[in-house]
């Protein structure tokens, strides 16, 4: 049996790794100051013997301490997302992502947890224009959201080289899936649209909607986690990975894929325009990921498409939140 903390546990991608680690039979700590994530996420596993909330936040270093007591592998979700919220405060965003990641490196060092991986970002390709994108050719970053990421990268590096900490970084790409919050000014675009479209509102696209994004289904991401903790091939750690599905759909595909699938429910959807907005500042107009690296190091096989991550998101939405 593993000890696992999950920072950020309570938000989307880490209420889905805390269920998930929890039923392969793991002890899982979550670490969380719902100030992002929701305790709706997370209580139905109150009742597991094996999973421990910690309600703390991760700038404070005495929390992040009394979270890593006895802990095997972090996985580090906590963060303020969103490339808005960072160009509208960008104290807080690098509170959070840098300093208080720098907060949880000591103290998984300090309590000699085997290995940390960590949620890193596609934002850190910047403005590099090569597609696909592959791990060792960067931009320069486009937001404060995006410096944040990258400067998570070089400290897990010098962490790796200076102390012998484990390292792995997951640069996710457009994660979706269920649990993700529909609500609130920086809502991700596949919830907000599904949520729209269900209450019969038309979903605004930034710019013409020919921007490509490689979404990338949850159980993708759960898998990369995975993988990422079970690996016992030494050139697969202390390094970063793109985490994605290898493909990219434009906005205009992605709002049409959703009508469809919804239609199925309520066929009034079918019928919902399209309003187009201007496009939006510190987006990266494409984005599709390599995930060669991933596939040799770790052995990644993503088994959802966004298609069929669509569909089974979609239904989830329908049933959970209508």
């Amino acid at each position: 049996m593993k000890t696992i903390l999950i920072t950020g546990g309570a938000g989307f991608i880490g209420s889905n790794l805390c269920e998930y680690f929890l039923e392969k039979g793991n002890k899982v700590i979550c670490l969380d100051n719902f100030s992002t994530g929701h305790r709706h996420n997370i209580e139905h596993l109150f009742k597991n013997p094996n999973f421990t909330l910690i309600e703390g936040d991760i700038r404070n270093s005495e929390d992040c301490n009394k979270a890593t007591i006895g802990v095997d592998y972090v996985l580090h979700e906590a963060a303020l997302g969103s490339v808005p919220r960072s160009i509208n405060d960008p104290i807080t965003s690098n509170d959070v992502n840098v300093s208080g990641f720098l907060n949880m490196l000591v103290a998984a060092r300090d309590a000699k947890v085997k290995r940390f991986i960590y949620a890193a970002s596609s934002s850190t390709y910047g403005d590099s224009e090569s597609l696909p994108k592959v791990e060792n050719v960067i931009g320069k970053p486009l937001s404060p959201y995006a410096i944040t990421k990258y400067v998570n990268e070089l400290y897990a590096e010098i962490f790796s080289k200076t102390y012998g900490l484990e390292t792995i970084g997951l640069r996710y790409f457009n994660v979706f899936g269920r649990k993700q919050d529909p609500n609130g000014a920086y809502a991700a675009v596949i919830p907000k649209f599904v949520m729209q479209l269900m209450n019969h509102e038309s979903p605004i696209i930034n710019g013409d909607g020919n921007y490509s994004r490689d979404f990338t289904y949850i159980d993708n991401v759960i898998q990369m986690n995975e993988l990422a903790i079970e690996t016992t091939n030494n050139e697969a750690i202390n390094t970063v990975y793109n985490t994605a599905y290898g493909d990219r759909n434009t906005l205009n595909d992605l709002v049409a894929y959703l009508k469809e699938y919804l239609a199925d429910y309520d066929s009034k959807i079918a019928t919902i325009d399209v309003i187009h907005g201007s496009n939006r500042a510190g987006d990266i107009p494409h984005s599709l990921a390599s995930i060669d690296k991933a596939k040799t190091l770790l052995g990644y096989n993503p088994k959802y498409s966004m298609n069929e991550g669509l569909k089974e998101a979609v239904k989830w939405y329908w049933e959970n939140l209508k």
